[in-house]
């Protein structure tokens, strides 16, 4: 992409640009995803709600997004990044005081509706579209490495600093803290997570390059883009890849609660321990992309979900006696989050082994997403369903059972995939 905005920047210019990229990439999900992954616990009792009501809203965000993944992508096309970036960011901002007021779950449904607006629609192919800007012709691995890779650990750094600020809301003893302590401490942490979300929106307005009307009119993302990308096996196999890989990422919600319910932790243990996943992310993105750079993605793939069964197994299987000693608890979870964050860095980067035309990349990544994210409509309910019909161990140990199921046909994918692209490129 020789001439693109961000690739003509000077070093200190890209640098900025590329940290804007970061931030905006992880505050946008903070309100939506972040504060209820690292509180589930306390969410749940706060807003009254049960895992399948919960689900309920994570379903209708999922909804709104498969449409979102069509219209977003000619919307990037057309629009510099840096506006689409910003607007983004402050919509979703300013939810934030309807989060934090706590609202029924018939708002909350409303609310994650507007958020798969504004996340998806308005952000997501912008986001996409911005750093491959960055990446020019010759650094898209390194563009996508350091994206996701400072994603995660900023959002390691965010869950980090949100318990530290959770708990230093309730009373010494966390345990004796009321319903109304509670409630008002994870009130705070979505109002300073909706500041910091607001904040970020300015920081990519000012940071990121402005474009050119030009610049955003080629390629768009066209129906004959996407009948040309459904006709490569590669690219339906992907998104199988993409969709087990994602309902394991979606079941991380799935530890704090597990050690709260099954192993006896409070509030703010169960909180320590959900963010345990996220500084997983950056050590598992980062050593991932690199990787993928000389060794094939589809290999690193089939690696990460054999790697990703196992520790589902151990979590599944593992009698919690066994799981309430920390060490063995600690390193599981650690060893299946690494699994987990090592396929959501990659499973995006194996375009080329599939074959995709570079005409049709746009078109390609849009039919992989609306399958791939699918998982954003029934992971939730379905997670939701199976906890609230067996409460304590036994639904804890059938989500992983469908985390680990999920792992095996994802392996099997990954391995259909290798031999439908094995055949040598076309030299033209």
């Amino acid at each position: 992409m020789p001439g693109s905005p961000a690739s003509a920047l000077d070093s200190r210019s890209r640098a900025l640009a590329m940290l804007a990229l970061i931030v905006a990439g992880e505050t946008m999900f903070v309100l939506p995803f972040v504060i209820v992954r690292v509180f589930r616990t306390t969410f749940l009792d706060v807003f009254g709600l049960s895992n399948l009501q919960l689900g309920s809203a994570f379903s209708v965000y999922g909804a709104v997004a498969m449409v979102s993944y069509f219209l977003g992508g000619p919307l990037a096309d057309r629009i510099a990044p840096r506006r689409l970036i910003a607007i983004a960011l402050a919509i979703t901002a300013l939810g934030g005081g309807v989060f934090a007021s706590v609202p029924a779950i018939g708002v909350l449904r409303l609310l994650y509706a507007f958020w798969g607006v504004s996340s998806i629609l308005l952000f997501w192919a912008a986001l996409i579209r911005a750093a491959r800007e960055w990446g020019g012709d010759d650094t898209q691995g390194r563009a996508y490495g350091l994206l996701d890779g400072g994603r995660g650990l900023l959002a390691a750094v965010l869950a980090s600093l949100a318990v530290s600020l959770f708990a230093s809301l309730l009373p010494a003893d966390v345990q004796s803290a009321t319903l109304a302590q509670r409630r008002a401490a994870l009130a705070q942490v979505i109002s300073a997570g909706a500041v910091l979300t607001m904040l970020a929106a300015a920081f990519a307005w000012f940071a990121l390059p402005r474009g050119t009307v030009e610049a955003n009119r080629e390629p768009r993302t066209t129906f004959g883009g996407v009948r040309a990308a459904a006709r490569l096996p590669g690219v339906w196999l992907q998104a199988v890849v993409i969709v087990c890989a994602y309902f394991a990422y979606k079941a991380t919600d799935n530890f704090g609660l597990y050690a709260y319910e099954v192993l006896g932790y409070d509030d703010v243990a169960a909180a320590r321990l959900g963010s345990l996943a996220f500084w997983m992310r950056p050590l598992a993105a980062l050593g991932a992309g690199l990787l993928a750079d000389r060794v094939q993605g589809s290999r690193l793939l089939a690696a990460g979900f054999a790697l990703l069964m196992a520790g589902a197994l151990a979590l599944a299987s593992a009698a919690p006696s066994l799981m309430r000693l920390p060490a063995m608890f600690v390193t599981t979870v650690a060893v299946t989050s690494l699994a987990i964050y090592a396929l959501r860095a990659i499973y995006h980067a194996v375009m080329n082994e599939a074959r995709v035309p570079l005409a049709v990349t746009g078109s390609a990544v849009g039919l992989v997403s609306v399958i791939g994210y699918l998982p954003d409509v029934f992971a939730g309910p379905l997670i939701g369903w199976l906890l609230d019909r067996h409460p304590g161990a036994l639904g804890h140990r059938q989500v992983f059972l469908v985390v680990a199921a999920l792992a095996l046909v994802g392996l099997l994918a990954t391995l259909a995939f290798r031999k439908a692209t094995r055949a040598p490129r076309d030299p033209t």
